[in-house]
């Protein structure tokens, strides 16, 4: 073999290892203006067809092996099969399964994918929405709109379209390396290349050369990923996905087997039992407790004006401790066993006496405990439903209520204190008094990145209260006002005194009351017309502090109309903006000009068009809140991925 020879042979070897890998789509697949080759699918550079994998999380209304199958194309049997799971069950939302498909190339199609078809079933459902929302990113909208014959603005209720699901075979340098198949997997947040391999027993390295990354790239959430498996995956992978902002779940042991796993379950209830048994007998010595201290001496009345107001149960004024407060004191008592008592004395020295000059707003004080700042508000009436909730939730973006005091018919509810005060200030400051504290800051306007975040945070908090709260609850009262913003400009969701509980447990169905309280712009219509109380409600209000973030415009604003001053209300406008010609640079009049053309247009963009959705008047036609979190988990990637170099190290970093 002569010289000329070999090094050809040696070259055409190294270029077909080379190719051999596919390209990761590195969050392109949210442009979907604007084609790539990762966007558009895995290409085909091996055999013509082969077994694969996809990954999906079960969330209603695809949470059985019938409904799931049916969305994917997929063999129920075989799901079973491969996840250890009964066909007949409904599988729990969050639950990751693996899912087994014939991935070929097919036709002259040059990219390897699995066909599937979807009809369209709600108005206003975009390629975007079927790709990101209902598909999990498993294709591309870029993909979708390639594939099929119809425009973006053709999409209509009862449409069919094709949806090709990205999945790809081993090449001959994987199926030298033992590589018998290629599972796609959706990233997880906080997920890393390594931490997603060690779920599937796979060779970090191969991951990294499958798609095409470098050892010390970023791979974003809700993105696939393909990670390269020398057997079938293990049947007991299945995993719960960790609800928002609460400990991650006990790592599984890959050698467990049937027999043990019951072992576990059961020590698990004989730990559950022992806790309640526990607490059942706490209650009682609180109880009795209770009943045997001496009332304490009565303190003189607070300097502060006592506040109630239409998020409480009014009272009647009186001086006298009634049998009905007795009992209201009593069950406040029963819902704060876990929270600090404080002595009215503690809260006027905390609070120097509610003075002028620590008033927050309203009923809200500004307080310090031992050098830590709190916020102190006093409510009148029973609040024992309020504190109720507040202790049952943890989440990082709800905020932490820490310790009560009863005096005389007033209860003052002790809370983590949010330094940059609410949304509402920031955003319609204009309108007016600047507070206290934003006099130290070099600007008073929230930058793009966080209006997302806060955006992001507020929906991380929602999707806890209707999905992980053990019961749901409805806030009821979600506006720009109840969301605080704390020292890094996080948003925390705040007011629970109009929260509901949901009663059923599928928590889609729905309360009625004939007594309607709210602030106008962010009611539900079905709320205001018929008293309906369902978690689209917290969907609908949500959609307009979006619009709020995006436009920095009040809720309801005055609009000249034939020489009359009218109100309009902003979940209105949304349509008018994104509705016919010229939608984009429509849009971009209707962004608050503080940004000063300071954000992407294409993610103000997608912002928009969730908004538009969860104000429908038809509450059928809004998402789900885990939806709309999806949607904005990805648009605030994005964010990270559009200008980087505006944002701190440690901000960038908390983020992510």
């Amino acid at each position: 073999m002569t010289w000329p020879t070999l090094i050809t042979l040696t070259i055409f070897s190294l270029i077909s290892n080379t190719i051999s890998q596919q390209e990761y789509v590195n969050n392109k697949q949210l442009d979907c203006d604007n084609t790539y080759n990762s966007t558009s699918g895995n290409i085909c550079n091996s055999v013509n067809s082969c077994q694969s994998y996809l990954t999906f999380i079960s969330n209603p209304p695809y949470n059985t092996l019938s409904s799931i199958s049916n969305l994917l194309n997929a063999s129920p049997s075989l799901i079973s099969q491969s996840n250890n799971i009964s066909t007949l069950q409904t599988i729990p939302t969050g639950t990751i399964l693996t899912v087994p498909v014939n991935c070929s190339c097919s036709g002259n199609n040059k990219y390897y994918q699995h066909n599937s078809t979807y009809t369209m079933k709600t108005v206003g459902e975009s390629y975007f929405a079927v790709a990101n929302l209902t598909y999990q990113a498993l294709t591309t909208c870029q993909a979708l709109i390639a594939q099929n014959p119809y425009g973006i603005k053709n999409l209509v209720v009862g449409l069919n379209i094709t949806v090709p699901l990205r999945c790809a075979c081993p090449t001959k340098k994987q199926r030298d390396q033992g590589i018998k198949y290629l599972l796609t997997y959706l990233v997880s947040k906080d997920e890393s290349v390594s931490s997603i391999a060690d779920i599937f027993g796979a060779d970090p390295q191969t991951v990294i050369e499958a798609n095409k990354l470098s050892p010390t790239a970023f791979i974003f959430y809700f993105t696939p990923l393909l990670v390269p498996l020398k057997n079938e995956p293990p049947r007991n992978i299945v995993k719960q996905a960790s609800p928002p902002e609460s400990p991650p779940p006990p790592p599984a042991n890959p050698g467990d087997s049937g027999s043990s796993s019951s072992k576990k379950w059961v020590i698990v209830g004989v730990a559950v039992g022992v806790v309640v048994l526990l607490l059942v007998v706490l209650a009682l010595f609180s109880h009795c407790f209770y009943k045997r201290q001496r009332r304490q001496p009565e303190l003189p009345p607070p300097v502060g004006k006592p506040f109630s107001d239409s998020d409480n149960k009014k009272i009647s004024d009186t001086t006298s401790t009634t049998q009905s407060w007795s009992l209201s004191s009593e069950g406040i008592r029963y819902a704060v066993d876990s929270l600090t008592q404080y002595k009215f004395q503690d809260l006027q020295n905390a609070t120097m006496f509610f003075s002028e000059e620590n008033k927050i707003k309203g009923s809200v004080y500004r307080a310090s405990f031992k050098g830590d700042a709190a916020a102190v508000k006093i409510l009148k009436g029973d609040v024992s439903s309020e504190i109720n909730i507040l202790k049952r939730i943890n989440h990082a973006n709800i905020i932490r209520l820490s310790g009560f005091c009863v005096y005389k018919g007033n209860t003052y509810l002790v809370y983590e204190f949010a330094q940059n005060n609410s949304l509402d200030d920031w955003l319609h400051s204009e309108n007016k008094n600047k507070s206290k504290s934003h006099e130290n800051l070099n600007s008073t306007c929230l930058s793009w990145f966080q209006r997302v975040q806060i955006a992001h945070d507020v929906a991380d908090a929602l999707n806890y209260l209707h999905n992980y709260a053990n019961p749901p609850h409805v806030h009821k009262n979600l506006q720009s006002g109840n969301i605080l913003l704390d020292g890094k400009f996080r948003g925390k969701v705040s007011n629970f005194g109009l929260a509901r509980v949901m009663e059923n447990e599928d928590n889609e169905g729905f309360q009625l009351t004939r007594h309607v309280i709210g602030t106008q712009g962010y009611m539900a219509p079905e709320y205001i017309e018929n008293g309906l109380i369902t978690p689209k409600m917290d969907v609908f209000a949500f959609g307009v502090v979006i619009l709020e973030l995006l436009t920095g415009r009040e809720v309801v604003g005055g609009d000249k109309n034939n020489g009359l001053l009218r109100d309009q209300l902003l979940s209105s406008t949304v349509n008018e903006v994104l509705e016919g010609e010229n939608d984009r640079e429509k849009l971009r009049g209707f962004m608050d000009p503080n940004l000063r053309d300071e954000y992407p247009l294409d993610l103000a963009y997608s912002m928009a068009e969730i908004a538009k959705r969860c104000v429908a008047r038809d509450l059928n036609s809004r998402p789900n809140v885990s939806e709309v979190f999806m949607v904005l988990s990805k648009i605030q990637s994005s964010t990270l991925d559009w200008d980087p170099s505006s944002r701190s190290v440690s901000q960038v970093s908390d983020s992510r």
